[in-house]
């Protein structure tokens, strides 16, 4: 009797133990996938264009931080083109939720024009916030001049400069800034731009195409998601 008692007791503890590890092993493994699908809320809000203020000027200020860029004239629908390379650039990360776009845009339109004495960073923040997003990425087009002529024999190459920066909801910091300035040359011209002039395909690119290939240049630095 006592050996079947002592047996009864180790087969209840074992039982006791499954129940209690078994089911915390399983929790933990949940809570595990669980923490893998989080993803970072993005939120893109309406790139702009701006250009110098006076036609003497070659350079502009940054509406967000305040650096000084080169700058020049910016073809109309500039911001949008750049805006669209980024947004879909961004597609291609992964743990990162992109908030629509047109959600985005409606709610830093409003906040902003209620808000015309605050800084721009302020405004961002405020528009993040109400969208729920973890961070904002604002991006401004400072110069984007089209080529003139064709992809083989240009008469004037495409010229683009632009700057994004990814900015901090929680503590309205900027995390990262992208900046490209680019003129395209021939091989002729200046031989270190041959990596990127062979990217272009060997060619004279139109503004979208230099830009796209800026984007993808200032991705090179991008913070904090897989790609």
């Amino acid at each position: 009797m006592p050996y079947i008692y002592r047996f009864g007791k180790i087969v209840c503890a074992i039982l006791i133990l499954c129940l209690v590890v078994i089911p915390s092993g399983a929790a933990s493994e949940e809570n595990a996938k669980s923490a893998a699908v989080i993803k970072t809320r993005l939120a893109v809000i309406p790139f702009m264009a701006v250009e110098p203020d006076n036609a003497s000027s070659t350079t502009v200020r940054c509406p967000l931080c305040g650096n000084v860029n080169s700058g020049g004239p910016v073809a109309e629908g500039a911001q949008i083109n750049l805006e669209e390379i980024f947004t879909d650039k961004l597609m291609g990360l992964k743990n990162l939720e992109i908030i629509s776009p047109e959600r985005a845009a409606g709610a830093y339109r409003r906040i902003s024009s209620a808000s015309l004495k605050e800084p721009m960073l302020k405004v961002v923040c405020k528009a993040g916030r109400e969208l729920g997003a973890d961070v904002v990425a604002a991006g401004f087009v400072y110069r984007w001049r089209e080529r003139v002529g064709y992809s083989y024999s240009a008469k004037t190459p495409a010229s683009v400069s632009f700057e994004i920066h990814l900015i901090s909801v929680r503590d309205e910091s900027i995390l990262w800034r992208g900046v490209f300035d680019r003129t395209q040359k021939s091989l002729m011209e200046d031989l270190f731009q041959v990596s990127s002039f062979f990217k272009g395909g060997a060619k004279w690119v139109t503004a979208r195409e230099l830009a796209r290939l800026g984007v993808e240049e200032i991705f090179d630095t991008f913070p904090g998601f897989d790609h």
